[in-house]
């Protein structure tokens, strides 16, 4: 097995207790996935040498084996013995662990072979999951030049886990790291750190400053995926806005199935990529296309492609009951396109809702990072109804009806509007400050709790001057300011809902008024409301302001047949 290495034998403990997961999510997870080939004996994919333990809570750890055989886990000075089920698998809860710098063994016996980790330490452990601005790694962001040269931290440690989807749930990953085998669990140099996801990099990077223990990162982060992607597939059955995608994803099995699968995929590639090569041969008239080479990827399962529940059943279903501190979950671009933003307002709080059941934990902290924008800014009808403010909304709204999340903003980060801005140190950094406060409460150096929201809109009123005041939560506004004294992203509309760019003050350092000689009569505000948005506002620790509306009037997407009606 990769990272692990085999003796004979194993130095018997005195016996300690061993521990059933008490977690109704990880039962319900578990007795959902088929029974499959037995995996390679062992420890599943997840646990290699030198990973991060989580310190301070009952540690799940699970492997596989010969159904019958006893199974025999050493960590430090605990053991735990089990007997492996008839599924092939095994599984003990470890005591609490303290946070440990010295990395140590985590061994399993099952039969007559030993499989022992080398070098596992213990601290705090996250999950990093979404779609691409999630996968992005270091080397690609705007801080690589400085970042690699001098990354050199041995106790902050990540793996990559990966993009795989299945049509079922499955047991455990093919290969434990996407891209490559032998590269599981590794330590942060100039070397690795290229590999690491950008925006869990500098978010681990601060923990490990503040907390001063061992921080881990677990990686399930795949480009290009919708929120439904993300959640099991009976959950989404509940869902009418999915069926249509259902019945997509089925016809396609169909198809598949009667052209003879995998088989019948192979022997249709091979006819058609003999056929390319005949007409790539064959004189063409001058200034003619030439024919495109057939693409593997067009001959591939459907199940194994991105398709509803397919991330949770091929990369999520193999970590039920891992056990970690929070998560980190960076998505919704895929939803901002042609109609997929009609599911968001149910998938993307399903997320938050299942990966709970998954990882057993009820009150799992989770950071909901707000996507940012791209492409250009176009007219105002295009801008006031794009499908990123839709996207922003739902993502707002989950995050105020759902307890232990929190919300990070993005949109004011993005400067030449690509869909993967570079610059990932303060999506991190925004992201750390959350999880100090909330997750670990920890204050400033000035013994004050630290301040992690920008300002958060509370209501509006119409003034006898023709202006909207818009008031704000009173802890999130404090030091309220326009950046460079700039009013910038302020929209007003009358009873007509025509809107037109705004002007705004600072009121008594509490309020904002917003006014515009085009809308003498206002009835709605909106900040930061377009697809590249622009915005000012910002509270005394330059933290920016999240994008508002105080009407809830339908949007109507471009390119799209469907309204969207906030609930």
């Amino acid at each position: 097995m990769e990272g692990s290495r085999r003796v004979d034998s194993i130095a018997k403990l005195p016996s300690m207790r061993s521990h059933l997961l008490p977690a109704l999510g990880c039962a319900l997870a578990m007795a959902a996935v088929s029974i499959l080939p037995a995996q390679q004996p062992g420890f599943a994919r997840v646990f290699d040498s030198h990973m991060v333990l989580q310190q301070h809570r009952p540690v799940r750890v699970w492997g596989w084996g010969t159904a019958g055989q006893s199974a025999v886990v050493q960590f430090d000075a605990q053991e735990h013995h089990t007997t492996v089920d008839a599924s092939g698998a095994w599984s003990v809860t470890l005591e609490p662990l303290q946070a440990s710098a010295v990395g140590r063994t985590l061994s399993v016996a099952t039969g007559d072979e030993t499989f022992t980790l080398e070098d596992v330490v213990v601290g705090e452990v996250w999950i990093c999951g979404g779609q691409s601005n999630m996968r992005w790694t270091v080397r690609g962001t705007r801080d690589a030049d400085l970042e690699i040269a001098c990354a050199d931290d041995p106790l902050l440690r990540f793996v990559r886990l990966p993009n795989e989807a299945r049509g079922e749930p499955r047991r455990d990953y093919a290969r434990p790291e996407h891209g490559g085998a032998g590269k599981s669990w590794r330590a942060i140099d100039a070397k690795s750190v290229v590999d690491c996801t950008g925006v869990g990099y500098y978010f681990a990077q601060r923990l490990r400053r503040h907390l001063k223990v061992p921080v881990g990162i677990v990686e399930v982060a795949w480009g290009g995926t919708s929120a439904q992607f993300w959640v099991p597939k009976p959950r989404l059955r509940e869902f009418a806005s999915v069926a249509p995608m259902f019945t997509k994803f089925e016809a396609a099995m169909a198809k598949w199935s009667e052209g003879g699968g995998e088989a019948g995929a192979k022997r249709a590639f091979e006819r058609d990529l003999a056929t390319w090569r005949k007409l790539k041969d064959t004189p063409h008239p001058e200034g003619a296309d030439l024919p495109k080479r057939p693409d593997r990827r067009n001959y591939q399962n459907p199940s194994h492609k991105r398709h509803p529940g397919g991330g949770y059943d091929g990369m999520l279903v193999p970590l039920s009951g891992f056990t970690a501190r929070g998560a980190l979950y960076f998505q919704g671009e895929n939803n901002a396109f042609g109609d997929m933003f009609r599911p968001f307002p149910d998938t993307y709080p399903a997320v938050i809702q299942t990966w709970r059941e998954l990882f057993a934990n009820a009150e799992l902290p989770i950071g909901l990072i707000q996507i940012g924008g791209w492409s250009n800014r176009r007219t105002m009808t295009y801008d006031m109804n794009h499908h990123t403010n839709v996207v922003r909304e739902v993502q707002f709204d989950t995050w105020r009806r759902t307890k232990n999340t929190g919300l990070i903003v993005t949109f004011d980060l993005n400067s030449n509007g690509n869909i993967h801005p570079g610059h990932k140190r303060p999506v991190g950094d925004r992201a750390a400050r959350w999880a100090l406060a909330e997750v670990y409460g920890a204050k400033g150096h000035d013994k004050k709790p630290l301040r992690w929201r920008g300002p958060v809109y509370a209501g509006s009123e119409v003034t006898q001057k023709g202006r909207i005041r818009v008031r704000f939560e009173a802890p999130t506004a404090a030091g309220l300011r326009l950046d460079k004294d700039q009013a910038l992203g302020f929209y007003l509309a009358g009873e007509d809902r025509m809107f037109h760019k705004a002007d705004a003050r600072v009121v008594d350092k509490t309020m904002v008024e917003v006014f515009c000689d085009a809308v003498p009569q206002p009835v709605a505000v909106r900040y930061a409301w377009s697809n590249l948005p622009l915005g000012s506002l910002m509270n005394g620790k330059e933290l920016p302001a999240y994008p508002f509306r105080s009407d809830n009037w339908p949007l109507k997407p471009h390119r799209s047949d469907a309204e969207y009606v906030r609930r």
